[in-house]
């Protein structure tokens, strides 16, 4: 990857980054596989700094992610996500008319450890679409763009509780819908997974100051919302 990751904001402790999709935060066993770059490995040739992650996205999620620029620093930030004082915002696209507001409750097991864990997110319907696209077994095709608040951070949670209610994220190989991810990738060249965490509120460290952060969405995503007309969350 030659392009440079955009920085969404920088201070002593932390930076926040716009991770793009396909990138390991890490390496990991899990992902032992996978020989490209990490993306602590790109912001250190980038930036010169040695970087603590103090959260997650799953590789093939997009948006904002937040890195400590001392090991001292995650702890206090980190107790904030496991404390659940972190507000945040994901959008996705999803198979199907999805109803217009909701709350999954479904517990999430954790592949790494095998225990089940409370999970809450909420979700709202932003836009839907019918296309003359047929995908197996229907002769047309709907998909809808959610917002989802995650009240909890378990592994997976959003993908999971997505295909919990019938309507799994496009681009998901994992937990989606392998014909309508294949139907984005033949019909429009789409290739990504369509879930971007595009809003972060988070307190600074040893401060009362809030900090808000905002991500832009990936190339996939506007052309997407250009070819469906859907307005482009702000």
């Amino acid at each position: 990857m030659t392009e440079n990751i955009e920085i969404l904001y920088e201070d002593d402790s932390i930076i926040a980054v716009n991770k793009p999709n396909n990138i390991l935060v890490y390496a990991s066993y899990f992902a032992r596989n996978i020989k490209d770059d990490d993306l602590v490995t790109l912001l250190k040739q980038q930036t010169g700094f040695d970087l603590y992650p103090i959260h997650r996205l799953d590789r093939k999620t997009s948006g904002i992610l937040l890195f400590a620029k001392e090991k001292e620093f995650v702890k206090d930030y980190q107790q904030q996500f496991e404390n659940n004082k972190v507000q945040k915002q994901y959008y996705a696209v999803v198979r199907g008319y999805c109803q217009a507001k909701g709350i999954i409750d479904t517990p999430t097991k954790n592949a790494e450890t095998g225990m089940y864990k409370e999970a809450l997110t909420e979700y709202e319907t932003l836009e839907t679409i019918e296309l003359n696209i047929p995908v197996i077994p229907y002769d047309k095709s709907r998909y809808s763009l959610v917002k989802f608040t995650p009240k909890t951070g378990r592994m997976h949670q959003l993908r999971i509780h997505a295909n919990k209610i019938s309507h799994p994220i496009v681009g998901d190989y994992q937990y989606g819908d392998r014909f309508h991810n294949r139907m984005f990738e033949n019909e429009f060249n789409w290739n990504n997974m369509f879930l971007h965490a595009g809003k972060l509120a988070i307190k600074k460290a040893n401060t009362e100051e809030r900090l808000l952060l905002k991500s832009s969405f990936p190339n996939d995503w506007d052309k997407l919302f250009e070819t469906f007309n859907w307005k482009k969350p702000q």
